[in-house]
């Protein structure tokens, strides 16, 4: 292993992405690991923003219909802009809401217990906000969520095993829910073996894709998925709250949402203001309200990078930087007690890296104090994302010396080993 500072130029020079670092706003003070938390602000979603924000200056409300990206169908062209990303017909995807917001609305729509398929299955390591979902919408339909949602256990509170995940399909389960990717090991679940093993069995199935779109390639059209939903300020770098998006299988078109609102409405019919809704013939039919346009307006400048850069050369960079930081960190700081507990081998790891360690915690706010920003996770996890579009192998090398020099003179111990409010 090569842990010489020259490598990290060499293959800097070689990275065929490198020129798309300069799209984005980063800091010389800093080095940013977090985008798997949220992601940077390019030029070019400052500039969308600014674009929208002339065009209600401009047309008030004929920006609806007006201008370059007219307000009423901003959500569907977005779609279409993010299809690509996740191996989708441009029909199946809407940008519309928030992930806890869509996922409501998807359970709602395919959710329907029936004799002895009354229960969700997901899983033990999904992030808290799903299953809190899920519990509530088992309640509404008068279910006990201690008894009818099933979630797959972990072997080593990390990773989820396919062959459990399949074990847990039994003929009382409705409904599938699962992350694409775990949010703490970066994890990739086999997401094609799953969905074809769920409809054997008569199951419904949807993927969580928060940390998977804009880092991993997808095919959920040729995987024949249900649906899915995500949000948009990690990979994606939408911003801060930057509205969210959802994925319906073209095979469900036609039926109405469980939950219909406003712009659940055929765009032919939306003005016509009756009060029996007819539904958008396509993922349109989800959306609830209307779109939350000034939110949505970065995303025209961030998903035009991602067209231009393409999937697969962001997942073969995304590779070699976390292989390279894997390789370093196992030469460099293996002395220190940490463990290295997100997957080995590329199949199965996503774009982040997981390090355990006792004083985690503390460890973060070094790395922060020092400029380097990580993201703890409790209660002993600090997650490390160098994102191809912006990061840098210098960045990666930077950053493990960095955290050599806070291990080796104990500057971890000038912090208190606990979580700030936000981790």
């Amino acid at each position: 292993m090569n842990t010489e500072k020259t490598h990290a130029t060499n293959l800097d020079q070689q990275d065929d992405l490198k020129d798309f670092r300069e799209e984005f706003f980063i800091s010389n003070n800093s080095i940013y690991l977090d985008g798997n938390s949220l992601g940077l602000m390019s030029k070019r979603a400052e500039q969308a923003v600014h674009n929208v924000m002339d065009s209600w200056k401009a047309y008030a409300i004929e920006g609806w219909t007006e201008g370059e990206h007219p307000w009423f169908y901003l959500s569907e062209n977005l779609g279409r802009m993010s299809a690509s990303l996740i191996g989708a017909k441009p029909e199946e995807v809407i940008v519309t809401g928030s992930t806890t917001t869509n996922l409501h609305q998807l359970v709602s729509s395919f959710f329907k217990p029936k004799g002895k398929k009354t229960k969700i299955m997901a899983d033990e390591l999904n992030f808290p906000s799903d299953i809190y979902a899920l519990k509530s919408q088992l309640q509404l339909h008068g279910l006990d969520p201690e008894e009818h949602l099933i979630q797959v256990k972990s072997k080593d509170q990390n990773t989820l095993e396919t062959k459990d995940i399949i074990k847990a399909m039994t003929d009382d389960v409705a409904l599938i829910v699962l992350p694409g990717v775990l949010y703490r090991s970066g994890q990739i679940l086999d997401m094609e073996t799953i969905t074809k093993e769920a409809h054997k069995r008569g199951i419904l199935i949807g993927f969580d894709l928060c940390h998977t779109i804009g880092s991993i390639p997808h095919h959920l059209s040729d995987w024949d998925v249900d649906f899915a939903f995500w949000c948009t300020y990690k990979h994606l770098n939408g911003g801060p709250g930057s509205v969210a998006g959802l994925y319906v299988n073209k095979q469900h078109f036609g039926n109405e949402p469980g939950l219909a609102g406003w712009f659940s409405s055929s765009k032919d019919k939306q003005f016509d203001m009756a009060h029996t809704l007819t539904p958008a013939p396509d993922a349109s039919a989800y959306q609830i309200g209307t779109p939350h346009v000034l939110s949505a307006a970065p995303l025209l400048g961030s998903l035009e990078l991602f067209q231009e850069a393409g999937m697969e050369r962001v997942r073969k960079k995304s590779l070699q930087l976390t292989n390279y930081m894997m390789e370093l960190i196992e030469a460099e700081l293996m002395d220190y007690e940490f463990t290295i507990a997100n997957p080995r081998d590329e199949l199965t790891r996503g774009a982040h890296l997981f390090l355990e360690h006792q004083d985690a915690a503390r460890i973060c706010k070094a790395l922060k104090a020092d400029g380097v920003v990580p993201d703890f996770r409790t209660p002993n996890g600090i997650r490390l994302a160098p994102v191809a579009l912006y990061n840098s192998f210098e960045d990666v090398w930077n950053s493990v010396q960095i955290l050599k020099s806070i291990m080796k003179e104990e500057r971890y111990k000038n912090f208190e080993n606990k979580r700030g409010v936000i981790a």
